[in-house]
């Protein structure tokens, strides 16, 4: 016994050392909490390094770029607009889908990527810009086309609400409240959008 006890006692630790996708995941990690805390501008490799828990060198090996980082670590944040389940009517279909577009808007990848267009220059606004525009702006107009199709088939959509202007009226309204005006649209006001502005937008026409 006191030979088995002995061993257990001077057994090798277990390495606890992050390696391949657990450390990339926890550098990204750090990425997105830096850019909530200190900015674009405050962001640096070796912060991201220390918050990850890891060396300066794991993170250029991976990344030889602050922009290259900040853009992966964007684009691994953002969960996917990939669907829009059917609720049975337009209006709720639309109510859930802004439900979920908001939580995007207001997500931490949201937030820091709000942060990375207010700071850096030209060159890379351009680049977060096009990120924008993949994860964002283009699956949800994608799923609002999706919805009023449905809804044109349905019955409760007129057949000729398909034209641009009327997709760009959700995400533009939304824009402008959370950058001008600085709502953070609860479900109140995603409500009041949908049944004040959209379902009437989109009503077939009596007669």
């Amino acid at each position: 016994m006191a030979t088995s006890r002995w061993a257990a006692t001077t057994a090798p630790p277990v390495s606890l050392r992050r390696r391949g996708p657990v450390l990339e995941r926890a550098i990204l990690d750090a990425t997105l909490e830096q850019l909530n805390t200190v900015g674009w501008g405050g962001l640096t490799m070796e912060g991201v390094a220390a918050g990850a828990g890891t060396g300066k060198a794991a993170v250029y090996r991976r990344w030889p770029s602050k922009a290259e980082l900040v853009a992966d670590a964007l684009r691994s944040g953002f969960a996917a607009l990939d669907d829009a389940p059917d609720h049975g009517s337009v209006r709720e279909d639309l109510y859930q889908l802004c439900l979920r577009i908001r939580d995007t808007m207001y997500s931490r990848s949201g937030h820091a990527l709000r942060s990375v267009l207010y700071e850096c220059d030209q060159t890379a606004a351009d680049r977060f810009q096009e990120l924008i525009l993949h994860r964002v702006i283009e699956p949800a107009n994608r799923l609002l086309r999706e919805v009023v199709r449905r809804g044109i088939e349905r019955g409760d959509v007129r057949p000729d609400a398909t034209g641009e202007l009327v997709f760009d009226v959700i995400p533009g309204l939304m824009m402008y409240r959370s950058k001008l005006c600085g709502s953070a649209w609860d479900e109140e006001d995603i409500a009041a959008m949908i049944d004040q502005v959209m379902v009437p937008l989109l009503r077939p026409r009596a007669g």
